[in-house]
């Protein structure tokens, strides 16, 4: 029998875990059980603000219909795969797993058992990609920019897991073709993994992308430029603005017959209520998973693709003398 509301429980009360926990108290779906954290300290906190008591893991798995995972990078996989083995349908937050070894355990397990698990590439609910993707065709080339200060959240993994794989998950959504090769440069400058980084992908289609990711920047900046056949799209996400070029309405751009340029604004909503609220229409009405396992998969071997590009790029360095070793100091 298919339950009116979801009980939902929530492992990781970090910062994203209790973002998920205050939406999950306040959806119409849904019913927050409990939550579980190692410091059980935190757990309490989190939970008194939404409601819901700190429980040890196994006994939170026992009273629940799902699991939201937002626990450290290194270890959804562990929790994901507890969750599933009890028949929990789970939303895991990204990166899905941290091999591509473990993605595919993680996608073997829901499949074998029938249970939903998403992967939480938040973007995806955005307004701003519902706003891009409406109004490009095929991308020839793409440029992604994110870059934001300094913040000791999310340091226990690369830049390229923090902050670049949002981007790489847009970018092979609207790109629908294999990489063919990576170009990769990065360096650790306030942590102990890569705060900097960029990327250079080219796909089998001969489309490419072009990404920065910065998490020491003096200043916050998101945007992305996608040039297709017949037209230009420019996107600030900051501003919550696209610039579109290209054949149709609009102010008609000099020089060049037939094409206009118009600037578009989105309206802005809960992009994590809207990733909520998906989870819940797959698990509870049989709806497709919009960001389901293969599309974690595909985001973390981009990943760890770029991180492998990015190692090359340092050996060559070491070995013409352009930087020095790690150990050399």
């Amino acid at each position: 029998m298919i339950p009116s509301k979801l009980r939902i429980g929530i492992a990781g009360a970090g910062h994203f875990g209790r973002y998920h926990a205050l939406k999950v108290a306040a959806a119409e779906r849904a019913t927050l059980v409990g939550i579980h954290d190692r410091d059980e300290e935190r757990a309490k906190t989190v939970g008194w603000e939404a409601g819901a008591p700190h429980m040890a893991f196994d006994d939170l798995l026992a009273q629940i219909d799902a699991l939201i995972v937002a626990t450290p990078a290194d270890t959804h996989h562990a929790v994901a795969a507890a969750a599933l083995r009890a028949g929990k349908h789970v939303l895991v937050e990204k990166p899905i797993a941290s091999t591509l070894v473990q993605a595919d355990e993680l996608a073997a397990l829901a499949a074998e058992r029938n249970l939903v698990l998403q992967v939480g590439h938040l973007e995806r609910f955005s307004a701003a990609y519902q706003a891009m993707a409406a109004r490009t065709g095929p991308p020839l080339y793409i440029e992604a920019t994110r870059i934001a200060p300094f913040k000791p959240r999310g340091t226990d993994v690369s830049v390229i897991l923090d902050l670049m794989i949002h981007d790489l998950d847009l970018i092979l959504t609207l790109i629908d073709s294999p990489i063919d090769s990576v170009d990769a440069v990065g360096a650790a400058v306030a942590s102990a993994h890569e705060d900097i980084a960029n990327a250079r992908i080219r796909f089998a289609s001969g489309a490419v992308a072009t990404i920065t990711a910065s998490r020491i920047s003096a200043r916050t900046e998101r945007r992305m430029r996608i040039f297709a056949q017949n037209s230009y799209l420019g996107v600030d996400f900051a501003a919550r603005k696209l610039t579109v070029v290209g054949r149709g309405p609009g102010q008609k751009v000099p020089g060049i017959e037939g094409f206009a340029s118009e600037e578009i604004a989105w309206d802005e909503h809960d992009s994590l209520a809207a990733e909520h609220l998906a989870f819940v229409a797959s698990v509870l009405d049989g709806a497709p998973v919009l960001v389901d396992a293969a599309a974690g998969r595909r985001a973390l071997a981009a990943a760890l693709a770029v991180g492998e590009g990015m190692h090359e790029a340092r050996a060559k360095m070491v070995a013409s003398g352009l930087i020095r070793a790690v150990s050399e100091g």
